[in-house]
């Protein structure tokens, strides 16, 4: 693939084009097949641009709007009434196939509405997950999903999330048969609620899927599995609590002594891993297309992250893979 295009929504986040454009910048700098469709309102979007020289760049075409979506926007309200906002248009380019992917670090909750909406789901998914990555002890990722974009799942829905996070292994982790387990209070059987232990039991009977049973908060960086699965009130909590005491870690002052110096230094170096302005992007999976939400309150590392991405995501044609998982898997994991 000798061209890539990427659709940016320049005005999500907490700062907007302070930071996207930056990250812009250097994904430009660093990826010379890479073409870029930025979205934003003229009067904040163009200074940025002009100042970092994006305004006539050759592999930018800049599309300006009148609105944004903001943090307090109701993904309802947003949907009906924020139509001519960034994060919109990116969608919109997305699916008229004049991007192949799309990046946003605005609001989650109408982000998700309206990619639905836009894009639609492929067929046999109820409703995307946002999926990211966990670092894990000794080496590797793994991958935790939903971490948000559901506040509350039905049992099939988490069989459909395990599905297209089995996918997500495959392509992005390598791996040909990733473990799955189910994030839950217990590994007994009868621990967890009746949701937990319904998707636990209707993914123990889809053959061919290497799922391993339930795992613990505890357990989650210490690589007992591929793929973890759970909610998104859940993972959201698990995600950004990890998130917080590696800040908490990262951000201590190295003490004095040859062992303290050692000791802090390693630790500041494994879990920067979890550090927002270090983050990957989050993908949005289940839809026709790929969406990457970078974190709304991290700086441009974490947004150019997020392109570099979605880029990762347009070569591994996930949706594609996910679609075709679905055509083959068992009728019950269509179920609504």
């Amino acid at each position: 693939m000798s061209q890539l295009t990427v659709a940016l929504d320049m005005m999500g986040g907490d700062f907007g084009p302070s930071i996207t454009v930056p990250a812009a910048a250097q994904a430009l700098s660093l990826l010379p097949d890479l073409n870029l469709l930025m979205f934003g309102v003229e009067a904040q979007l163009s200074p940025w641009l002009s100042r970092l020289k994006l305004d006539q760049h050759p592999r930018v075409k800049t599309c300006f709007c009148s609105q944004q979506v903001g943090n307090d926007h109701k993904a309802a309200f947003a949907l009906r009434h924020l139509t001519d906002s960034s994060m919109r248009h990116a969608l919109d380019a997305l699916a008229s196939g004049r991007a192949q992917a799309c990046v946003s670090a605005g609001n989650t909750g109408a982000l998700m509405a309206m990619a639905v909406k836009v894009l639609s789901t492929v067929p046999g998914v109820d409703r995307p997950a946002l999926i990211t990555r966990l670092p894990q002890e000794g080496a590797g990722h793994a991958l935790l999903l939903d971490v948000g974009a559901n506040i509350s799942c039905s049992a099939q829905q988490l069989v459909q999330f395990a599905l297209m996070g089995e996918q997500a292994a495959q392509r992005i982790l390598g791996l040909s048969q990733p473990r799955i387990a189910l994030l839950n209070v217990g590994m007994e059987a009868t621990k967890g609620n009746e949701t937990v232990r319904e998707a636990s039991k209707r993914l123990s009977a889809i053959s061919g899927l290497n799922y391993s049973g339930y795992i613990e908060g505890t357990s989650l960086f210490i690589n007992q599995a591929d793929v973890i699965v759970c909610d998104g009130f859940v993972g959201n909590v698990a995600l950004k609590t990890s998130e917080g005491i590696a800040r908490l870690l990262i951000g201590q002052p190295l003490k004095r002594g040859l062992l303290s110096k050692i000791l802090s230094f390693w630790l500041k170096k494994r879990l920067s891993h979890l550090n927002p302005d270090q983050y990957n992007g989050a993908s949005l999976i289940g839809l026709r297309a790929s969406v990457v939400k970078s974190h709304g309150s991290a700086g441009s590392p974490a947004f150019f992250n997020a392109i570099l991405q979605a880029i990762s995501e347009i070569k591994q044609d996930l949706p594609a893979n996910i679609a075709h998982r679905f055509d083959t898997a068992p009728q019950d994991s269509h179920a609504r």
